[in-house]
């Protein structure tokens, strides 16, 4: 999935509209598909309709950041632990 197609889902997810925020939302997807790649998430299953909703939830967190801390939730650690052990030749991710 490209950017372009990412970000207007991310959007939706948040529920965020118009476009003044775009620029910041891609700094966060990119931080939070950077953090799954390097979780061991492939970069197939990162890109794919299968991550859409672990990358909202992970930008959201960054959205929702307090003063001097940056900390993901329990949900998106552990669904990232869910799609890092999924082979990537599987067709299907649940």
């Amino acid at each position: 999935m490209t950017e372009v197609e990412l970000l207007p889902k991310v959007k939706s997810g948040l529920g965020i509209t118009g476009s003044y925020q775009d620029e910041t939302l891609k700094i966060y997807i990119n931080d939070v598909k950077a953090f799954m790649i390097s979780a061991g998430v492939s970069k197939e299953i990162a890109d794919s309709d299968a991550s859409v909703g672990v990358i909202v939830r992970g930008v959201a967190d960054l959205w929702n950041l307090e003063s001097g801390s940056a900390k993901f939730s329990t949900y998106f650690l552990m669904r990232v632990t869910q799609l890092a052990v999924i082979p990537v030749s599987t067709t299907e991710v649940v």
